[in-house]
This record gives structure tokens, C-alpha cells and sequence, in this order.
């Protein structure tokens, strides 16, 4: 079972954060700070393949959960990110079921999807303790590796319960500043419109036994998105927590 989903199931609630710096030594830090999972961001980043593996090795390592967004709907942004290693993957703006179904079919091995299969990093390149036994590999790996696709345009809020029914499907990450552009009130967070959506969401997945993450931009708006009954929070990300720190010395040594 996916350590996330183990997490929650015991009345947990992980928290994640993104990572866009770059580099195995920022990886290591934020995996240091008891964070439970961390979301390497290929969609917004400029992190390639190599810094993607580089920074799941480092997250394990350090005892965190690398997850990646990856940048499209495609067999090979969804295949390499997985075989590299990846926990979990977080798509961006998906619009419909037909969408999703693609993207259970390149990232859900046989009998559930129809992920390409050869010996890379998630196996430990063949020698991990089911590699050569396809039947428990396939199954193994569909348990343990998370597939969430992201709610953020009004096409996928308007389908979603048949989107979440999708079997496959493993939660669904919201994505609340896309979301709410698309529903015409761009960052207008407390709209009753936009709260209204968050909240339904977060119903849909739960009614449906899926898991439900949400992105958050501070503490405090963190714990009100656990409080609606939220699974989990993606807190901010590591660019801004490392410019808002050094925004926050210099103007308390010039003060």
C-alpha cells in the first residue's frame, strides 16, 4: 500500500509541499523537516528527467515521499516519471473522463491500464523482491503508486463524479488558483462560488472512496482545508519559502 494512503486510512493527515529549486542539497532539506511528501513540479518548473530522479532518490533517502506533476497528458511524461521512481503523480488540467482513462491506461499496469513495462529505477532496475514475478509486480506497483489527477478547470468539476469513478483513479488533487480562473473569479478564494467548488470536491472524492489533496498558500489556510475534511494539504513551495525567509531577516535587521 501507498505509504500516503496508509497514512490516511489510519486517521492521518500527510503533508506535502511542491520543490522547484532544484538540486539534491534543497531536497534534502525539505525532506529533513518531517514534511510527508513532496511534489516535484515538472508542469511549472524547469526540472528535467535527470533533476526529477536525482530528487526522488533524495527524498527517499531522507524519508519522504517523492511525488512529480507532470507536465501533460502523455504516455511518455506519465511512463518516465513513474519509471524513474516517482510514488505518485499529480496531472494538471484534466477536462475529461476520456482524459483520464489515458491517463490510467499509461500509468496502471495490466489488468487496470496498460503501463509500459522494462527494469528501471522502480523495480531497483530487476531486483526488487517481485520484479520478475509480473503478476505481483503489476499488482504491487498499481497499490503503491498513486495516480491524481487535478481538478483546476470547470470541465473536470462539472464531471467529476464520473471522473473519480474511473477505476484507476486513486484521489484527486485541487489546484484552487486554475480553478477559480476558470470559473471566471480569479483568486477570489473566499467566493462563495469557489468555496462552494472546494467543498464539493472534497465530498465527491470521499463519497466515492478516493483520496482528496488540496494546494494551500499558508499554515492557517492549511488547517481550514483539513477542517472541511480534506485528506491532505500541499503547503506552498520551496521558491517562496526560501524568498519569503529572506524577506522576512533583512526586514527585521533593517527594522
Amino acid at each position: 500500500m501507498s505509504k500516503i494512503r496508509k497514512m490516511i486510512q489510519e486517521g492521518k493527515k500527510p503533508i506535502g509541499t511542491f520543490y522547484d529549486l532544484g538540486g539534491q542539497t534543497a531536497m534534502e532539506c525539505i525532506a529533513l523537516s518531517g514534511i510527508d511528501y513532496i511534489i516535484i513540479d515538472t508542469e511549472h518548473g524547469s526540472i528535467d528527467l535527470e533533476t526529477a530522479k536525482m530528487a526522488i532518490c533524495a527524498a527517499e533517502y531522507r524519508g519522504s515521499v517523492p511525488f512529480v506533476r507532470v507536465k501533460e497528458i502523455s504516455r511518455a511524461a506519465i511512463l518516465k516519471m513513474l519509471d524513474a521512481g516517482a510514488k505518485g503523480l499529480v496531472i494538471p488540467c484534466v477536462k475529461t473522463v476520456d482524459e483520464v482513462k489515458k491517463i490510467v491506461e499509461y500509468g496502471k499496469y495490466f489488468p487496470v491500464g496498460n503501463r509500459g513495462f522494462a527494469h528501471t529505477a522502480a523495480s531497483a532496475f530487476g531486483t526488487s523482491e517481485y520484479a520478475n514475478d509480473l503478476e505481483k509486480h503489476f499488482q504491487q506497483s498499481n497499490e503503491k503508486t498513486l495516480l491524481i489527477p487535478q481538478c483546476e478547470t470547470v470541465e473536470c468539476l462539472e464531471d467529476l463524479e464520473n471522473i473519480v469513478a474511473v477505476d484507476g483513479v486513486d484521489g484527486i488533487f485541487v489546484g484552487p488558483f486554475d480553478l477559480s480562473i476558470s470559473l471566471g473569479i480569479p483568486g477570489q478564494m473566499t467566493n462563495p462560488i469557489m468555496v462552494d467548488a472546494m467543498k464539493r470536491i472534497q465530498k465527491v472524492c470521499k463519497d466515492a472512496g478516493k483520496l482528496s489533496f488540496i494546494f494551500s498558500g499558508s499554515a492557517a489556510d492549511s488547517k481550514l482545508k483539513l477542517g472541511w475534511g480534506y485528506d491532505s494539504v500541499t503547503c506552498g513551495m520551496d521558491a517562496m519559502f526560501l524568498l519569503n525567509a529572506y524577506q522576512n531577516l533583512v526586514a527585521e535587521i533593517r527594522s
